[in-house]
């Protein structure tokens, strides 16, 4: 029950669809259960949890024959709350450019950043190598930044801790 929030807030990052985001925690946890007989004890269970979440996406976009296209973001728009921070970078701001990045982008900034995954975690989550990981995120901040508009030596100007873990070039998730 304590990675629920992390991991729908992941799918969210993946699908950009809460009805969606909320479909595929559901079938992350039913497999979970499922399986539960498959997890090795004394290893990362939100680690396992959000693998299952990741390659049951993926599963489903291979399936898939047609996407309905967000093009105007009036689906993504629809779920967006109003920023509580005081800062200059408008969370609105932050997910449009965010939702710009290739999907791999998104995801490494989204486990290294905002869920605080070690590079080592999220290779292993992703199946690829810690520089694959570390090259997506950096490419990922990089472009962010451009998107954004801001330059590598200006300070944002925000609360919003979420935010700054993404855009943070540490990968450890903390500032």
């Amino acid at each position: 029950m304590e990675h629920l929030p992390a991991l729908r807030v992941f799918a969210l990052s993946l699908t950009r669809d809460g009805a969606s985001a909320d479909d595929l925690v559901q079938d992350t946890v039913v497999k979970a259960w499922s399986n539960l007989d498959k997890f090795q004890a004394g290893t990362n269970l939100r680690a396992w949890l959000f693998t299952i979440l990741r390659n049951t996406f993926y599963s489903g976009r291979r399936k898939a024959k047609r996407e309905v296209a967000d093009v105007d973001g009036a689906f993504t728009g629809a779920l967006a709350e109003k920023p509580e921070h005081d800062g200059k970078l408008q969370m609105n701001d932050f997910f449009r450019a965010f939702s710009k990045l290739p999907e791999e982008q998104r995801e490494a900034l989204t486990l290294v950043g905002a869920q605080g995954f070690s590079y080592e975690e999220a290779a292993a989550m992703c199946g690829v190598a810690i520089g694959t990981i570390k090259s997506r995120a950096n490419r990922g901040r990089v472009r962010l930044n451009e998107l954004l508009g801001m330059r590598d030596d200006e300070e944002m100007e925000m609360t919003d801790g979420a935010t700054l873990a993404v855009l943070a070039s540490n990968g450890t998730g903390h500032l």
